[in-house]
């Protein structure tokens, strides 16, 4: 257990909570907003009880900042020479900017984001923003898979095959290998959550369905990742974007990475079968206002746009519950691997473990020969070291925890963890003069593909995100408190346009320690900050256009637009904003090309099929395959390319009347 913090420690850190959002004299004040400070709903004790949950060195170097505080008097300063402390502070480098940055964000995703009332799950903040928080209770429904439980304390187990990971590609994959008689089991290292556990909250959803408990960033403080960690991994939470690749990017990855029948009709059945399976449709791409501003802007700006394709059930779709489906879809109606792919392999007689995290690969004689998993559960503390004996290892825990695997387990060759791909997105908040009701329908609906191709290949779209209280509120620039209080104000008249980039630079994953993977990552090839630059100019013509009043990006330096001001001149200082830590701020929720595909050994980690070049029967099966980014949302993507791979391990051929028949076998 940590050591409790101090008492003085405690009072710092409640002044500091109560200095990042305090109390404002302002009339009038009908949902209390102003009048409301941090420790009133008791951020700063929630703040103590996220504190323990940090590793050891960020929890010790923010007591640290605690106590440097405390010997400055913080608490017996006025609010303006606190906020003016934490400023001057923040400039004595990086690690103490980063440490100031993360008491600021932490307290104000609490602040707005957190359930304060324990029978509602409300936020008193919520009714300024005419926010509803949940709209319906979780029903009871019956988890329909059965995961097996390690029967003691150090366990052998046999199969054919091992797929570790239940995302877009382990779903895909365990499916095809059981399909075809192997005796498969899955690992997967995050728990079994379904409808009956979503309660339409942000912060519990963080906690019990995304890597490492939400929004973490990489280990150069760059970019912040929102990555799925559940049983049905991403698949559970996105936002069910699904986009086919790109003809110019299968026909680079066919010309020069060797991938051979991606650009013909050969992956055009792969992709096809992925939809048939998932019903892919346009029949629950409801426009909330966002979309409707957004198409209304691209319209008078000449771009495309397109509505959207998603895997959604239209008969139990609600547009109403839709716009909380990256906290868990409480419908149902999402397609996601647990319900599809999944649910096929174990009616062919695939196990899945849960709570199973893959330490390393076992290899004998230079071939596969197994995984050791350790399995945990944090419910009873019971833990178990696990063993599984198989010939075919099928790596598919996401484009993170993939190379960490191979790095721990000394396979992959030298390109392992690199080139690393991220999609860096980016968004700017515009203010409309109505309520936009930003929390209701599906976050992507439609999208502006105009610069999909602008630069050889590579470009960006635009696209819509999901309504969050508590990360939009750590997210929005902090200037000053009442600065901020004023900005969520109005955050009801809020709609947010993202950018998303396809990356020609790249970044890495490496081990810590603790044998941990690291994400690195930084915006620097000259291509990519060209189209940073041209998606900053786009988004903020489009908000414009849309008829925003305000504008302004998520991220530091407080640049805002506003009726009257300069467009061209907002646009010049908004490029001036670095995308990188200190600057706008950089999310990732598409990691991408770790363990990439590729005929060369000294910059691929696997062969086109997706075998490892240095271990036969590890296989690649998850969006860590990509040899470069896909520039879109790559779902249907990872599912085609493992479709892909698991014929090559299988040698059996599905159609996509094969995923019909298994999509209507019940």
């Amino acid at each position: 257990m940590p050591t409790p913090l101090t008492d003085d420690q405690r009072a710092t850190l409640r002044a500091v909570c109560d200095t990042v959002v305090p109390s404002i004299p302002r009339t009038p004040d009908p949902t209390g907003h102003w009048a409301r400070k941090a420790s009133d709903i008791g951020v700063d004790q929630a703040f103590e009880q996220t504190l323990d949950t940090l590793p050891e060195e960020n929890r010790a170097g923010l007591l640290e900042l605690l106590d440097a505080l405390d010997q400055q008097h913080f608490r017996d300063h006025s609010q303006l020479s606190r906020e003016q402390l934490l400023r001057n502070i923040a400039l004595v480098g990086p690690e103490a900017a980063a440490g100031v940055g993360a008491l600021i964000g932490l307290t104000l995703f609490l602040y707005y984001g957190m359930p304060v009332d324990p029978q509602t799950g409300q936020n008193p903040n919520w009714a300024t923003f005419g926010y509803p928080g949940p709209v319906t209770a979780p029903p009871q429904v019956a988890r329909p898979i059965t995961p097996i439980v390690p029967d003691g304390d150090d366990i052998t187990l046999e199969a054919d095959a091992v797929v570790v990971g239940s995302g877009a590609g382990g779903g895909v994959v365990a499916a095809s290998l059981a399909r075809a008689g192997l005796k498969v089991l899955v690992l997967e290292a995050g728990g079994y959550y379904n409808e009956s556990d979503f309660a339409q909250l942000e912060l519990k959803a963080f906690q019990d369905l995304y890597w490492r408990g939400g929004p973490t960033p990489t280990g150069d403080l760059n970019v912040s990742l929102l990555a799925g960690a559940t049983l049905g991994g991403g698949t559970v939470v996105n936002w069910t974007n699904s986009l086919k690749t790109k003809p110019w990017v299968r026909e680079q990855w066919a010309r020069e990475f060797g991938l051979e029948g991606l650009d013909g009709p050969d992956f055009d059945r792969h992709l096809d079968a992925i939809f048939t399976r998932l019903g892919v449709n346009d029949a629950c791409s409801d426009f909330n206002k966002i979309h409707q501003k957004m198409r209304e802007g691209a319209e008078a700006l000449g771009w495309s746009f397109k509505t959207i394709l998603r895997n959604t059930d239209p008969a139990t779709y609600d547009p109403v519950t839709a716009g909380y489906m990256g906290f868990g879809d409480v419908s149902g109606s999402k397609r996601s691997t647990q319900k599809t792919y999944l649910q096929d392999a174990l009616d062919h007689g695939a196990d899945v473990m849960v709570r199973a995290f893959a330490e390393r690969v076992l290899v004998e004689n230079g071939r596969a020969a197994g995984v050791q998993a350790r399995y945990a559960d944090p419910e009873t503390g019971r833990s178990a070291r696990v063993t599984v004996r198989s010939p075919r290892i099928v790596v598919a825990g996401g484009a993170l925890e993939s190379p960490a695997l191979l790095l721990r387990s000394g396979i992959g060759g030298p390109a392992a963890g690199d080139y690393l791909r991220l999609h860096p997105a980016w968004a700017f908040l515009g203010t409309y003069g109505e309520d936009m009701e930003a929390w209701w329908g599906a976050p992507q609906a439609g999208l502006v593909d105009e610069f999909a191709n602008i630069d050889d290949g590579y470009g960006f779209l635009i696209e819509g995100a999901q309504y969050t209280t508590g990360l939009a509120g750590s997210a929005l620039a902090f200037t000053s408190a009442e600065d901020h209080k004023t900005m969520m104000a109005d955050f009801r008249y809020g709609g947010t346009f993202i950018a998303l980039l396809r990356d020609h630079g790249h970044g890495r994953v490496t081990l810590d320690a603790n044998g941990q993977g690291v994400p690195w990552y930084s915006l620097t090839d000259e291509r990519d900050l060209r189209n940073y630059a041209r998606a900053n100019d786009a988004i903020i013509r489009l908000h414009h256009t849309a008829g925003a009043r305000q504008i302004a990006p998520l991220g530091s330096g407080g640049a805002r637009w506003r009726t009257g001001d300069n467009l061209e001149a907002f646009i010049s200082r908004v490029n001036r904003m670095a995308p990188r830590a200190g600057g706008m701020q950089l999310f990732a929720a598409h990691q991408m090309g770790s363990c990439r595909m590729g005929s060369d050994p000294q910059t691929s980690v696997a062969n086109p099929w997706g075998e490892l070049h240095d271990t036969p029967g590890v296989w690649i099966g998850d969006a860590s395959a990509f040899p470069t980014p896909s520039g879109t949302n790559p779902m249907i993507t990872i599912m085609a390319l493992a479709h892909r791979t698991a014929e090559a391990i299988t040698g059996v051929t599905e159609t996509p009347d094969t995923a019909l028949a298994a999509a209507t076998a019940k």
